[in-house]
């Protein structure tokens, strides 16, 4: 195992390598300057050409991209100009959003999908088996703007039971006592559940928003797996031997079709952080998503360039745990 994972994270050395390539080039190839969207639209060519200067854009490319490799072994994911801060310091104050936003939607998603696959592969061909292919086909052809809209419109504007999609809380509470810098957990170690009301009633819409497109495909992988293993000899001898139904399914039956659904899993995480860009944008929910909108509409490449480079660390290791989850759920998975 641990030779296993020791050449996993040599393999992903390349890989990382290469994003790092990619995202620096096309982030330069953008459409915009940098500087005129720094210096303003008035500014002199003089005084852009020093903004050009000061900020290194005025030297050749792959002395930038030298600069910029140099920073990030160095910890500099660069300097953010549209807000005047580090992009570091930038993420440390949002990526708690953006990860307790992720994670609320992979949660509902699990809670929602998991069992609507199985009740699906039990009852095949049943209204419930229907009614899931349709949950499934909106889920998965729906984008997550028009979703969004629609949530909003629904529950805020017309029948007013969700609170307006601005931030994290309402203006009037004070966020919980910081500790890790997810709102609901840090409600729920301090004690204080006003917060917690609050920040779970900000949630829910952008969390259930952003899981749609997941729940859509989790559903599908799980009914296909598990009518792929009730098929199978095992589960036919299991009840043969006159065990209920129950054990059948969700102690020998669900265990197999779990690992291919495991798979979905994680390849959804980095979807739903990719996807927190345009809900976050919509929700006006202050994480990384809405941040590097704002740094794509300024033209400003570092924090575009760091939330790549971070979402492919996070998509790669997740990818990692996945496979070594792996050998716990199935035995007979070996890594040598």
């Amino acid at each position: 195992m641990a030779v296993y994972t020791l050449r996993r994270l040599i393999q992903m050395i390349p890989a990382l390598l290469g994003i790092v390539v990619i995202t620096f080039m096309i982030s330069r190839v953008l459409p915009g300057d940098p500087a005129v969207m720094l210096a303003g639209e008035q500014a002199t060519p003089e005084t852009i050409e020093n903004i050009r200067s000061s900020m290194g854009l005025d030297q050749p490319k792959y002395i930038q991209f030298f600069h910029y490799v140099v920073g990030l072994f160095q910890g500099d994911l660069g300097q953010a100009y549209h807000t005047g801060q580090s992009v570091a310091s930038d993420f440390a104050t949002r990526f708690p959003a953006t990860i307790e936003l992720a994670l609320a939607s992979l949660v509902i998603a699990i809670l929602v999908a998991i069992p609507i696959g199985i009740l699906a592969a039990t009852r095949k061909e049943s209204i419930v088996d229907h009614i899931s292919r349709v949950f499934s086909l909106i889920g998965a052809c729906m984008p997550i703007f028009w979703i969004g809209l629609l949530f909003i419109y629904i529950f805020y504007a017309k029948w007013g039971i969700a609170p307006a999609p601005m931030g994290r809380i309402s203006g009037d509470i004070n966020p919980p006592t910081h500790v890790t810098g997810l709102y609901v957990l840090d409600s729920l170690m301090t004690g204080d559940f006003v917060a917690l009301k609050s920040s779970l009633s900000h949630l829910v819409l952008p969390a259930v928003c952003l899981s749609t497109g997941t729940m859509a495909i989790v559903a599908r992988m799980m009914r296909s797996s598990m009518l792929e293993v009730i098929g199978q000899d095992f589960v036919r001898t299991a009840r043969a031997k006159g065990l209920r139904e129950g054990i059948v399914i969700y102690k020998h039956a669900l265990i197999n079709a779990f690992i291919p659904t495991l798979t979905v899993l994680g390849l959804q995480v980095g979807y739903l952080i990719g996807g927190a860009v345009i809900t976050e944008t919509i929700f006006t929910w202050p994480g990384v998503g809405s941040y590097v909108t704002d740094s794509i509409l300024a033209a400003d490449y570092a924090p575009i360039q760091a939330f790549t480079l971070v979402s492919a660390l996070i998509y790669s290791f997740i990818n990692l745990g996945v496979d070594l989850v792996y050998g716990l759920i199935d035995p007979r998975i070996r890594y040598e």
